[in-house]
Order: C-alpha cells, then structure tokens, then sequence
C-alpha cells in the first residue's frame, strides 16, 4: 500500500468502551499499549492531562477485544481484486466477498447479509460497508496534515503525530451506517436516482480518535457572537461534482463542541490504523449520525458562520417530498432548502432471520421445533431503541422481541450502535402467515412509518420492513 506505515496491527485495544487514555511515558508505559514507540515511529512525546474523569471498565474491554481477535480469524485474506485491475484502486487490498454495487468503480460495497450478522456486534474491517465517490488517496502518515482555519484565532496544521500525542484520546464502539441503507426495496417501486443499496449498508467498529473540541479550543474557535456557527469538514480526494471539488460537509458548532456527542477526528478502527478504504490516516467520526456527514481523508476544517457551500453537502444526503424529482429539485432548487437535509439517523429494524431464500423444511420433526426470528435495529442522536416488534397478520396483533444491547451508553446516557433482537415462535405460527413484519421505537418513542415514503434520493428508508413467505 502507497502509505508509509507498513504495520498497522496492534497488540491490544487499550482502551474501549468509551474510555479516554492519555499516553503515560516512562516505567509505567504498558508493553500492550496501541501506541508503540518502534520503528514505526510513532514514539509519544509528551504527556497528556485529561479534562474529564472516565471510568475503566476491563471486563468488557476484553470482551470487544475477544470479539475483535475472533472476527479476524475467521475472514479470508484481503487479496487485490482482479475487477480493481485498470482502476485508481488498484492497489488497495479488499475483502473479496464483498457486494459490489457501483459496477468496478468508484468502490461501493456492503458485506453479504449473512456474513454481516454471523460476526454479531464488532464488524471485521474487511466487511465494513464502504461509500466512495472517487478514487482512494495515496496518503502517507508522515507528511499527512490537517489545517484549522476560518473562525479561529490560531489557525494551526496539525501533523499526525501532533493529534495522537498531543491530544488526549477517546476509543469506543460506533455503528455506522450509509444514509441510502436499504434503498433497493424503494428503487423496486420507483426507480431513484441512487444506486441499490440493500439491508448491509451498516457496520460497527470500534474507533479510535481525538475529540473534535478539543482540536476547535486549541485553536481558540471564536464565539457565536462573533460569528462562529458551523464547522465545516474538506476531504482529500479530487471528485467531479459541481465541475470538480473535494467532498465536503459541515455540523452546527454546538454539536461540535458538545461533550456528550463524542465526535472524534479518528486515526484507528478495531485496533489498527485505518485502511485506505476508511479514510487512513484519518477521518471525522460523528456518532448518531449518518455517514454522509463523516469526512474521509480529513484534510480542513473550517469555522464559519455559513453552513458548508460544497457541492456533496447540499446535492447528497436530503430527503425531499414525494412529488420531486431530480429535474424539479434542480429547477425549483429544493437541494438548498435546509429543513430537509439528513443529519441524524432515523430509527430502523431489519429482519436477518429467515434470509433471502431460506427454506425451511416442514416435516413431524421441525414442526415440533421452535423458529428463532433474528435481525438488528439502530436509532439516531443516541437514542436507545426500546421495543421491537414483530406481526406475522399485516399488523392486527404484535409480538414484543427480546433485545440485545451489547454496548454500554456514554456517561450522557447516549447509544451509538446498533442492538440486536430475537423472536422465538413456533413453526406452526409461521404456516399460517404469509408475510413477517417488524418495526422498532426508541426512547422517545419514535417508529418507522406503515408505507414506503418513496424520495427521489432514497434517503433515510425505515418503512417497516416485511419478509415474504411462498
């Protein structure tokens, strides 16, 4: 790979859950932590006070870590793909089972369904869905920066080693997930002007990074009143929107300075420094919010009172009414009408048990059995998803699943990943049905509407979803 890191596996997460550690240099420093002082020259050089007081919980640390260490063992070896070959990609090793979307380039991809939910809670890199627009950068940690400029009153460029050094560091788990999950079930009703994505355009890592606020009050970020209202995010790559520009979005500024959000300027997932596919060296983390908001490749951030003017922040990620298309929406300029842009993601459910084309056998044995309904559900903002609920009748009657939170929530009480939920029926009760649907609510006791919403962008699809028995 073009970057100047050549190994980027760790020994030891040394820190999860939502757990800030400071690097402490000297006798005390652990030969497990995830920062080495080797050869690949990512020696600490000073020591970091932390602003808030975390509190260890080893017991899950270690439970991720198992959980990480079992993902990886089970995967083939990322090779590089023959349909990269003739590609600006093609020296980025890939997991080869990976759906491909998009035709042979730009890469987009999301993991078969089954894969994805057979590693539960932690996503292998490998699997993790990807959403380019272009070619990947060739980036290099060494000469790699990040400058903050705009409404601050010490601009600063920031190298890599400065932000895992001289900032202090927070790791935990996050789901991601791609503003266009699940659009292929509305492009079968009416065709959109984004391409199919299906039921897997969400994965969880494990992040690691540097606060954004404390990047922001290094800098001194000036004030609301003195006109300090978004932060704007520029990534690297060359792309053609808008006859050429570098993707690019922006978050209000009380997002990014609120603690409880924990927005991360990230450099490692799963314990390894990022791969090219997921933005290495570096990337925005915004927890609770969809993807289209987390920057790749950062390389500028910027204070200003206007939200971003780039071509990706206002022509992607909006959900427009039903009755605009791509050509009203261009002549009536509803891409810049700010109440229907996404920023947080909507409450979603998906059945992942029965899969597609499963068969089940009916004979004296398995009718005797039960069946166990599987699938996952996420809300946005840090909302924890309260209920799921499955009907096997068009809805007459609902049955509450049972519910699997495998993440801690952050001491602000907010959840950031995806949870899991079963049903266990009978096979008898599932002869009678012709389809199966669920739906969730979170704590605010929000659910996913009855009927498809179709919009011309497919974004932020959460009708409630139905598998169909024949």
């Amino acid at each position: 790979m073009a970057a100047s890191v050549d190994n980027r596996q760790f020994a030891h997460l040394e820190s999860l859950n939502g757990i800030v550690r400071p690097y402490k240099p000297g006798p005390n420093h652990r030969s497990d932590s995830p920062i080495r002082s080797s050869q690949n020259g990512f020696a600490p050089k000073k020591q970091v006070f932390l602003e808030e007081d975390w509190s260890s919980d080893d017991e899950n640390e270690a439970d991720y870590m198992e959980i990480i260490r079992k993902g990886n063992s089970e995967l083939e070896p990322s090779i590089l793909d023959p349909r990269d070959e003739g590609t600006a990609d093609n020296w980025i090793e890939r997991n080869p089972s990976m759906v491909r979307l998009t035709g042979k380039h730009p890469f987009n991809c999301e993991a078969p369904l089954t894969r994805l939910m057979q590693h539960g809670f932690i996503t292998p890199v490998p699997l993790h869905y990807v959403r380019n627009h272009g070619p990947v950068p060739k980036a290099s940690w060494v000469d790699w920066t990040i400058e903050v400029t705009g409404l601050v009153k010490r601009p600063a460029r920031f190298t890599m080693d400065q932000l895992m050094h001289e900032f202090p560091s927070r790791e935990f788990p996050v789901t991601l997930v791609c503003a266009g999950n699940r659009r292929k079930e509305q492009n079968m009703v009416k065709q959109t002007i984004g391409f199919n994505w299906g039921a897997a355009g969400v994965s969880t890592s494990v992040w690691r990074g540097v606060p954004l606020r404390h990047v922001l009050k290094r800098c001194g970020i000036f004030s609301r009143k003195s006109g300090a209202l978004n932060v704007c995010f520029e990534g690297a790559e060359d792309l053609p929107g808008g006859g050429g520009s570098k993707y690019g979005t922006s978050i209000r500024k009380e997002v990014g300075m609120d603690p409880a959000r924990d927005i991360i300027l990230a450099y490692m997932q799963n314990g390894e420094l990022l791969s090219p596919d997921h933005g290495f060296p570096v990337r925005v983390i915004i927890p609770g919010c969809i993807g289209g908001r987390m920057v790749k490749w950062l390389k500028r951030i910027i204070v200003t009172t206007q939200e971003s003017d780039n071509y990706y922040h206002y022509k992607d990620n909006r959900v427009l009414p039903s009755h605009v298309d791509a050509e009203l929406a261009n002549a009536e300029a509803w891409w810049y009408k700010p109440e229907y842009i996404i920023n947080e993601l909507n409450i979603n459910s998906v059945i992942t048990t029965p899969c597609h084309e499963e068969i089940l056998p009916i004979n004296s044995w398995t009718a005797q059995r039960p069946y166990t309904l599987r699938g996952y559900a996420y809300s946005g903002g840090g909302k924890k998803v309260t209920r799921v609920e499955v009907t096997l009748d068009g809805g007459d009657t609902w049955h509450v699943c049972t519910l699997d939170h495998p993440e801690q929530p952050n001491k602000y009480g907010k959840y950031w990943c995806w949870c899991f939920w079963s049903l266990e029926l009978e096979v008898l009760d599932l002869l009678g049905a012709k389809d199966i649907a669920v739906r969730a609510w979170d704590e605010t006791l929000n659910t996913q509407p009855e009927k498809l919403i179709w919009n011309v962008m497919v974004r932020a699809s959460s009708r409630i979803l139905h598998v169909v028995f024949q």
